[in-house]
């Protein structure tokens, strides 16, 4: 039941904004014949002493992120701050805008406002058209919630009922697409709505509907669009990836299942060679099906503690990366296309980069990201070669702007380094006050000169531009 609400808001500047994205993005009826790709969400962690027992390590929310790929979510050019999907709209992490803070006051970059009330979760931030999302867990329901960009609660939409098992609390991103809201809920609930009103449009349950059992800490991926189809993962022996009509909801493709358990982590869509595809993390294996139609393309062993595939796959030129935390490492792989059908073979490994569900970016040939046991590690895309493994601020997740990583660990610890192989020193930091129960697993989110950190039930937004 859709709610209009104001509640617990702390306002404490108001400032213009600036656009975070210079492009819009496109479906496959615009595509071009080069190779694209675009990704997606992240998960939950444990403790940086090794891996746990399993109710200690849940993953919660997973889509990380590809390069230089071409989300298929967006497309019209956006007005103002736009990140309309988890890790924005291009799906790999990267924002393009410029002219913000290289180094930050002691304490920290001002407090713009703080908002409570948007319920215990782990679920990222989505912006577009004056507006930011999210989600919660709010009187034992799964509520999406709409702010105005001074963080005022405009409406909040149920989603069916809150995953309360392990680590409660929802995982997955809102994801917007020409006035339309998606979302999945933990438990399967698919739904889209009305951006502006919470309206509901179209709902079903992916799990009940496609014969899948939920997995151990509840589904984390966030709906990917990709043109006029919603891609979601349900996993399970009827449907590894299924296509549903983005206006409708009714299935237009269902890619066969393979046995295996849906993994954490949120689709990737690439273009090699003229195939497009989706690319998924399921419980046990990396999965690839035709985009336009579900065929089938290959399956390739990825097995890590627990299940827990819970990082996307990268897409970048005729090669795809792969990561898992619990010591699994990572996997290069070089993808062959012939005609409508793929596969793919082992181009290198590297056990430093484990990741768990913080996210790995790749920026200019490199990969960025936090390995299981809390080092910030650096890899070299073509070698896997390590170019650095630091501590940093301990094991998180991660964004990228303006030739800086934002790195924000499970413990609260916000920290500013310079993307740069050459080495990891963190420049500033702060610590984000509790919101909450819980590990900061929430990932940051810069957009229109602001940072967005997320703790439990408080979101926060920091002014990071260098000049307001």
């Amino acid at each position: 039941m859709r709610a209009m609400l104001r509640l617990g808001i702390v306002v404490l500047i108001m400032l213009p904004l600036a656009a975070c994205t210079s492009e819009p993005t496109t479906g496959p009826e615009e595509r071009s014949a080069s190779d694209a790709a675009a990704t997606a969400e992240a998960a939950p962690t444990s403790s940086d002493e090794g891996p746990p027992a399993p109710d200690d390590a849940p993953p919660v929310g997973a889509e990380p992120a590809s390069a230089t790929s071409a989300t298929p979510a967006a497309s019209a050019a956006p007005e103002g701050p736009f990140w309309p999907r988890f890790h924005g709209p291009n799906g790999d992490n990267l924002s393009t805008e410029t002219g913000l803070l290289k180094q930050w006051p002691e304490g920290g970059p001002e407090l713009v406002w703080s908002t409570e009330g948007i319920g215990h979760g782990f679920s990222s931030v989505a912006i577009a058209n004056g507006m930011i999302y999210t989600d919660g867990n709010v009187d034992e329901k799964t509520t999406i919630t709409a702010m105005d960009m001074d963080g005022k609660i405009v409406w909040q939409e149920e989603n069916g009922g809150a995953y309360t098992g392990s680590h409660p609390g929802t995982r997955g991103t809102p994801t917007l697409d020409g006035g339309r809201l998606y979302h999945e809920s933990p438990l399967g609930e698919v739904v889209c709505l009305d951006a502006k009103t919470g309206e509901r449009i179209w709902g079903r349950n992916i799990l009940d509907d496609f014969g899948a059992e939920n997995i151990k800490w509840a589904l984390a991926e966030s709906v990917v669009i990709d043109g006029d189809r919603a891609i979601c993962c349900p996993g399970g022996p009827q449907a590894s990836v299924v296509a549903l009509d983005k206006a409708t909801g009714k299935t237009v493709w269902a890619a066969k299942g393979t046995g295996d358990k849906a993994g954490y982590a949120t689709a990737t869509v690439a273009e090699c060679q003229g195939l497009r595809m989706v690319l998924a993390m399921n419980a046990k294996a990396l999965v690839g099906v035709g985009a336009d139609d579900g065929d089938f393309l290959f399956r390739h062993p990825h097995e890590t503690s627990y299940d827990v595939n819970a990082t996307s796959p990268i897409y970048h030129e005729g090669r795809i990366f792969i990561t898992s935390g619990y010591g699994s490492g990572s996997e290069m792989l070089n993808l062959t296309v012939n005609g409508r059908k793929a596969s793919v073979a082992p181009v290198w490994t590297a056990k430093e980069l484990d990741n768990h569900h913080g996210g790995v970016l790749l920026l200019d040939g490199y990969l960025y990201g936090s390995s299981f046991k809390g080092k910030w590690v650096c890899l070299d895309w073509q070698t896997g070669e390590v170019a650095y493994s630091e501590r940093g601020v301990g094991k998180g997740s991660l964004t990228y702007a303006d030739g800086m990583l934002y790195t924000f660990s499970e413990k609260r610890q916000m920290g500013l380094v310079e993307a740069t192989p050459s080495g990891h020193t963190v420049i500033s930091r702060f610590e984000l006050p509790s919101g909450g129960p819980g590990n900061s697993w929430a990932h940051p989110v810069v957009c229109g000169g602001r940072l967005y950190l997320r703790h439990s039930d408080r979101l926060s937004a920091f002014e990071v531009r260098a000049e307001p």
